[in-house]
């Protein structure tokens, strides 16, 4: 009987330690959950992409992307990479996109080469694009060119339901559409170009947004990243260097990093994003001058530097429970004095932090349509890839659901 005893007394115990040590592994699994990133190589087998005078776009953009995807791999144990192409071979932009949905991807970055007609062109430097309305000739045109590739596939037509990239009335589609990933996409797409500035040394031109079509069709915080232009002498050869394409494969692969670190501390819930209602604004990128993105509540801008991340504070008792909306003019990754001549005139202006990047707003109001009246009328003549954000007791929300609690309020 006493060895019966025994029997069962260690048979239980040694259910409960599996019981206790599984659950703990399935707590840590779970803490650990693997992040997956796709990497997309522009281009490639019979397309080209851009031509220079001694390479072609196809051949920079694998070499950058299977140099980041090495770093990650080799320092990221709890990161996936998934490449479209690891050969010269040629891939849809649909199939693409389907690589990265498939892979139920965390993140989504796609690797080009910028280039323009002029083959003597001086213009040089790197810009990162996030889906969206393009608000210059220069950023539609960017567009044309990386979605002209669908010309050579053989069902384009309905493939794209009709699509023409070489028209700008078929980009009228992208003022409507509202990416429920723009936050994120936006702050990867400022961390990469932070890098490139600071840790390249390449010319920084901002981030933008226009209408990708493989960015169009991802279902995660996605970015296209231009690596300069081939089409200037120094800046092709410098992107066809090994010093050129490991420094900018170095510089996604600091961002991604970043990226990957704040998207994990402050994982939170996005609403999915339904029909935009009528006057609602796209969300656009930044002046040239520096980078922009939009994320939480603003603090009013002192002459003095504050680390401190804080809240808007003014008229909160009017304010409160109430959408407040606000325009982002620029963004910057050092505080700037309350007079700096970035903001052309504008006062008063009020910033936020966020990922380290300060972010700067002007106007505020619960009242959208005086937002709307105060963009077009004061924001727009200066900085006209400025947009409208809005924030909810200090926490910044969907722009939709911000217009739609309005007209419900008014």
């Amino acid at each position: 009987m006493n060895y019966m005893k025994k029997n069962i007394f260690h048979i239980l115990y040694i259910i409960c330690f599996l019981l206790i040590f599984g659950q703990s592994e399935n707590g840590q699994a779970a803490a650990q959950k693997q992040f997956t990133v796709v990497i997309d190589a522009g281009h490639g087998g019979n397309d080209p992409g851009a031509i220079g005078k001694r390479g072609r776009e196809k051949n920079i953009n694998l070499n950058v992307a299977l140099k980041l995807g090495q770093f990650i791999e080799n320092n990221c144990n709890d990161t996936r990479v998934v490449y479209t192409r690891k050969k010269d071979t040629f891939v849809p932009l649909h199939r693409r996109a389907e690589i990265a949905n498939n892979a139920k991807a965390d993140l989504f970055i796609s690797i080009h080469t910028n280039s323009l007609a002029s083959r003597n062109s001086k213009v040089s430097g790197t810009e990162t694009y996030t889906l969206g309305l393009h608000r210059t000739q220069e950023n539609l045109e960017v567009a044309k060119k990386e979605n002209s590739v669908i010309l050579i596939e053989d069902d384009y037509k309905q493939r794209y339901a009709g699509f023409n990239p070489n028209s700008a009335e078929s980009y009228i589609i992208f003022e409507f559409l509202q990416d429920k990933y723009l936050s994120q996409s936006v702050n990867f797409a400022s961390m990469i170009q932070k890098q490139f500035r600071q840790s390249a040394r390449r010319i920084d031109k901002g981030v933008h947004q226009a209408g990708f079509l493989v960015l169009r069709e991802t279902s995660m915080p996605s970015v296209l990243i231009e690596l300069g232009y081939i089409t200037n002498p120094n800046e092709e050869a410098y992107l066809l260097s090994e010093q050129g394409s490991s420094a900018l494969a170095k510089s996604i692969y600091q961002a991604f990093l970043n990226y990957k670190q704040h998207s994990r501390k402050s994982a939170t819930a996005v609403s999915p994003v339904s029909e935009p209602e009528e006057d609602i604004e796209t969300p656009e990128s930044e002046p040239q001058q520096t980078n922009i993105e939009s994320m939480q509540s603003p603090s009013p801008v002192a002459s003095k530097p504050s680390e401190k991340n804080t809240t808007a504070t003014s008229k909160k008792t009017e304010t409160d429970n109430k959408p407040v909306f606000k325009i982002q003019i620029l963004t910057s990754d050092r505080i700037l004095p309350a007079q700096s001549r970035l903001f052309k005139g504008l006062s008063p202006v009020s910033r936020y932090k966020e990922n380290g990047i300060y972010k700067y707003t002007y106007g505020e109001s619960t009242d959208y349509n005086r937002i709307l009246r105060l963009k077009r009328s004061k924001v727009d003549g200066k900085f006209k890839d400025a947009f409208i954000i809005a924030f909810k007791n200090g926490e910044k929300m969907n722009i939709n659901q911000a217009i739609r609690e309005f007209k419900k309020n008014r």
